[in-house]
């Protein structure tokens, strides 16, 4: 097991959130088997103030959770630098079976938390706090991935062996190599650039018909394919070299950190397209839906035209495209 600082850090974190979770999980169970907003018992009233307690113990987590995903990616580019063979984070998470389900855990855990954070500010804004047991009852399945990605974390850490040789991110992101993601290198290239503009035009056209539900899914299938689009195409005029096809490395300082910015404007902008759909579950407030369609549109277009830039511009230096 590797015990750097970073490691230490992260695992000690994810004790206290162990902790203040469990707390969370156990209030939680309380509020959402005896919660009666139209009770006016001394249990409803203790309720009602453990409800509150809950929801900025989760709230909290949430916050913290965004930060420490940043920094666990950090870590693993870290933990690259005593790895053989490693050169990035790519490396740290293949050198386990259990890297890739860790990060698939964080990303699905954060989008959910937000998800919760969406909830509880519909139920703060009513009267009757309608959407309190729905809120807590959310939480129950959340804590559940929650302690599941925990228990991965600190697998993967135990599992890794500092003298075994790994395989860098050109190894594990080619066509021949036998990682989990080289089945994505039989797409054609051509055609996922047509599904990744397509749906990106499909987005437009449902942004205008305000179709809840086609924007909705335009999203999950946007996300798809742009992570597809980046690893097998855009990453590779990022780094200026057509065999590079890592996530990772542009996240480093060697790219100016341009990375975070990609997968920021393509988190929130997905985020607040999935949001549409539960806003719209939950409220007719058709206002704050049209926000939401305005935020998740204007990143969507920002993740869209910067990752674009990169070939067009690499094209117009160079005549040629790699």
């Amino acid at each position: 097991m590797i015990l750097s600082p970073e490691v230490l850090t992260i695992i000690i974190i994810n004790i206290i959130f162990l902790v203040f979770g469990t707390i969370a999980f156990i209030l939680s169970l309380k509020i959402f088997f005896n919660w009666n907003i139209n009770a006016t018992s001394k249990k409803q009233y203790n309720l009602e103030k453990q409800s509150f307690l809950t929801a900025t113990i989760i709230k909290y987590i949430l916050f913290i959770k965004i930060l420490l995903f940043i920094f666990f990616v950090f870590t693993l580019d870290k933990i690259s630098n005593v790895l053989t063979g490693a050169m990035c984070a790519a490396g740290v998470i293949d050198a386990t079976s259990y890297g890739i389900y860790l990060l698939l855990f964080k990303l699905i855990n954060i989008y959910l938390f937000g998800f919760w954070l969406f909830i509880h500010k519909f139920d703060m804004n009513t009267k009757e706090l309608k959407y309190t047991k729905l809120k807590f009852g959310f939480y129950l399945f959340i804590f559940i991935l929650f302690i599941s990605e925990i228990i991965i974390e600190i697998t993967m850490f135990s599992s890794i062996d500092v003298d075994k040789l790994v395989s860098c991110c050109g190894t594990i992101y080619s066509n021949s190599s036998e990682s989990y993601i080289s089945s994505i290198f039989t797409l054609n290239q051509s055609l996922i650039l047509i599904v990744f503009y397509s749906l990106f035009a499909l987005l437009i056209l449902f942004y205008f018909l305000k179709n809840d539900y086609l924007y909705l899914i335009g999203n999950l299938l946007f996300l798809i394919a742009s992570i597809i689009s980046l690893i097998i195409f855009f990453g590779t005029y990022i780094y200026e070299l057509p065999s590079h096809h890592c996530p990772f490395c542009m996240l480093q300082k060697e790219y100016y950190y341009i990375g975070y910015f990609v997968y920021l404007t393509l988190f929130l902008g997905t985020f607040y397209g999935f949001a549409i759909g539960i806003s719209n579950m939950l409220s007719q407030d058709k206002q704050k839906i049209k926000s939401y369609y305005k935020i998740s549109m204007t990143f969507i277009i920002i993740y869209t035209l910067l990752v674009s830039y990169f070939p067009l511009f690499f094209y117009l230096k160079n005549g040629v495209f790699l």
